[in-house]
């Protein structure tokens, strides 16, 4: 393989001019074809010499030997300038020149003159110099292998071949150059690996980009596969195909090679990457995972470490929780970093080896048990100011409740009735409750702040500040349980006084009540206590009732003495001097003044009437005729008191019943003294006039018609009056069970 001994972008503006070129056309002996476009301007040599260098270094050494078949193209110059050339070629290439055709112009040059002196000069030339014009050029070479100025039929784009020619030096340049480095790269890598103790130089990087040169490769491979296969159709006369210059046979197979070794270099040097990259994240990942410990275990401690206060009540408290926020803002970016890094590990993990895979998992265990027991810390300092921020919340509450309850209790107590001391001394238990409610929630806050408080202490030697602040809970609630019972005491004196104002209230009222009673007594008395009876026996019955009917007055009446004594005692207690039970006790005497003149009053009438009743019965009936003036008198007596006015010792006076009742009642005495006055007059004509017997008989009947009549109408009246008795009495019966 012939090496590139000269750079085409050196000489590129001489090449574009294209003074000589190889179109890649071979003669009859396969030798190349060299052209030499001569133009009418004074072509430069010296740039034709390079030129000519140049392409003379692009074919094999094998194609050299067989010898280069230059055409002379000299047809727009002339004679002189086509004879320098020729003979420049003598020393530019003397041994690879086997037949120089000088085409020339029709009918210009002397033709023995040129002809001679080429055929002298060819000895000293070393090679045969022909004169043709270019219609007789197939003579020599085949019109396939000539181009079309020359009437052949080879295709040859100068500007083309020269792009191509640039790539093809551009890609082995390139290339040479990156496999150089490539291997310098992959064996200082690898001699690095097996001595750790020597440090690599890690920077290294190829000048290429190794996927760029790749793909000018392959599509330069392909350009040249394809010319290939394009050239291989044609055939030329004489049963010659067409083949492509030998430059591009040979540029093939160099480009595959340069391509072979750049796959091997680049996958070694993928591999390199791939082993400098793991080592890479391996030393990111130790730095990366001692900066999180280092910042945890230093700051980020530290900054949980002063923190340490609760408050002293809720402000404070919500002031210290932004403040931890703010710190557990801080953790959180660190801790995003520790999500991170253990994904980071975790993926290391899977491809690593042994001892990478032992040192990655070392690494992952310290940065999790750093991380999980700062994140504990963090957590239980939250739950510490949550349950602090709720304790202090509960004091403030428990505060206000008893600072509510205090005010109540310190207010005077001035109710108009029992019913609105009721309501209060209900609004004061249902405070009480609230107060006693709030105290078990403060202690049960209390109570969890210092389980968590005791916890952090597991984490951490206890310090002074954790000790006040354990110090601060229990005095709070000490306090706050002196607080309440304080007010338990005020609330069982204000207790006991409601309820004697309650007791107050129940004895004026019932005290009222029983005046209201005594007096209701008084008006039934008065009212429908008129009857006197018809006869001793009812009288006995009616003056039996009388008794008790007083004594049911009297109950009542010491009733309303007991509870006005109590209302006594209780105002001298509550210290009340203008109580309405001041005006009770004078209108109970004095009802109960009326009541028993007017009860004696009634008692003295139903015993006159039981006295005149008894003496008017024996008479009538015989017994004893001497009681005839004692009934005449009891009965004027009796007569006399109906129709009396009962005197009260206020000067009043009141009688029994109405008119009629007392007429009524007149009307039966009355009655009852006819009769014994009848009874008087019989017994006194019984002996004188014996012989008057039947008329005194009728009169008799008569009068036993005339009693019964009476007895009659009395016991319709008794009829008419008995049920509003014996409603007074039920009343009054009632009123004695309610007293």
């Amino acid at each position: 393989m012939s090496a590139v001994t000269m750079d085409a972008t050196i000489i590129l503006p001489i090449l574009k001019k294209k003074l000589a070129f190889l179109s890649g056309g071979k003669d009859r002996r396969s030798g190349l074809i060299l052209t030499i476009p001569l133009g009418s301007d004074q072509t430069s040599l010296e740039e034709l010499s390079a030129t000519l260098d140049y392409l003379l270094s692009i074919p094999s050494e094998k194609c050299k030997a067989r010898g280069f078949t230059v055409i002379v193209d000299g047809r727009k110059s002339q004679w002189n300038i086509v004879k320098t050339v020729v003979l420049m070629l003598q020393n530019v290439i003397p041994a690879e020149v086997s037949l120089v055709c000088v085409v020339k112009p029709d009918e210009f040059w002397d033709k023995k003159v040129t002809h001679f002196c080429f055929w002298k000069e060819k000895d000293r030339l070393g090679f045969e110099v022909i004169l043709v014009s270019a219609n007789k050029l197939t003579r020599y070479i085949e019109p396939c292998q000539l181009t079309d100025e020359f009437g052949g039929s080879l295709d040859y784009d100068h500007n083309d071949w020269l792009s191509k020619r640039l790539v093809f030096e551009k890609f082995t340049k390139e290339s040479r150059s990156l496999l150089d480095e490539l291997s310098i790269i992959n064996n200082s890598d690898k001699s690095s690996s097996t001595d750790k103790d020597k440090s690599a130089d890690c920077g290294l990087l190829p000048t290429f980009d190794p996927e760029t040169v790749l793909q000018t490769g392959h599509e330069l491979l392909s350009e040249l596969q394809q010319r290939r296969f394009n050239g291989s159709d044609g055939g030329g006369p004489g049963g010659l195909s067409w083949c492509p210059m030998e430059e591009e046979l040979l540029a093939q197979p160099q480009v595959m090679k340069l391509l072979d070794s750049l796959r091997e270099e680049y996958t070694r040097y993928q591999e390199v990457c791939r082993l400098r990259s793991k080592r890479s994240q391996l030393e990111e990942v130790h730095t990366r995972v001692t900066q999180v410990v280092a910042w945890l275990q230093g700051p980020g401690s530290d900054l949980l470490t002063t923190q340490q206060a609760i408050g002293d009540n809720m402000r404070a408290a919500q002031v210290l929780q932004q403040k931890h926020e703010e710190i557990e803002s801080q953790h959180s970016e660190w801790f995003a970093v520790y999500v991170e890094l253990n994904q980071q590990i975790a993926a290391l993990l899977s491809g690593g080896e042994e001892e990478e895979v032992a040192e990655l998992k070392t690494l992952q265990q310290q940065l999790s048990d750093v991380c999980y027991r700062q994140a504990a810390q963090l957590e239980g300092r939250q739950n510490v100011l949550q349950a602090a921020h709720c304790f202090h919340g509960n004091t403030q509450e428990l505060s206000q409740h008893l600072d509510a309850l205090l005010g109540m209790l310190c207010a005077d107590v001035a109710p108009a009735d029992g019913a609105s001391i009721q309501q209060n001394l209900k609004l004061l238990e249902e405070k009480l409750q609230i107060v006693e409610a709030g105290l078990v929630s403060l202690r049960q806050k209390g109570a969890l702040l210092l389980e968590q408080m005791c916890g952090q202490e597991e984490a951490e030697p206890p310090a002074g500040e954790q000790q006040e602040n354990v110090q601060h809970v229990h005095a709070v609630m000490e306090e706050m349980q002196l607080r309440k019972q304080r007010c338990e005491d005020m609330v069982d004196v204000r207790r006991l006084k409601m309820l004697q104002m309650v007791q107050l209230f129940k004895c004026e009222e019932d005290a009222s009540q029983a005046v209201d009673w005594l007096g209701e007594l008084l008006d039934a008395l008065l009212k429908t206590h008129v009857r006197l009876g018809d006869d001793s026996q009812e009288t006995t019955t009616m003056l039996d009732k009388h008794r008790k009917f007083v004594d049911v007055a009297q109950s009542t009446y010491d009733y309303g003495r007991q509870l006005l004594q109590a209302t006594v005692v209780l105002c001298q207690s509550l210290r009340c001097t203008t109580r309405s039970s001041g005006e009770t006790l004078p209108r109970l005497n004095r009802v109960w003044k009326q009541f028993s003149v007017s009860a004696d009053e009634r008692q003295q009438r139903l015993e006159l009437a039981l006295n005149f009743h008894t003496a008017a019965e024996k008479v009538l009936q015989g017994v004893d005729q001497s009681s005839l003036d004692e009934v005449d008198a009891s009965g004027k007596i009796l007569l006399d008191k109906l129709t009396t006015a009962v005197m009260f010792p206020d000067g009043s006076e009141q009688y029994f019943g109405s008119p009629s009742d007392t007429a009524a009642a007149a009307e039966g005495v009355r009655e009852r003294l006819l009769l014994v006055e009848e009874r008087r007059l019989l017994l006194q004509e019984e002996g004188l006039h014996n012989e008057e017997e039947p008329v005194l008989n009728g009169q008799e009947a008569g009068l036993h018609v005339i009693g019964e009549e009476v007895n009659e109408k009395e016991e319709e009246e008794e009829e008419e009056e008995e049920p509003g008795v014996e409603l007074q009495n039920e009343d009054l019966d009632r009123m004695t069970q309610d007293c």
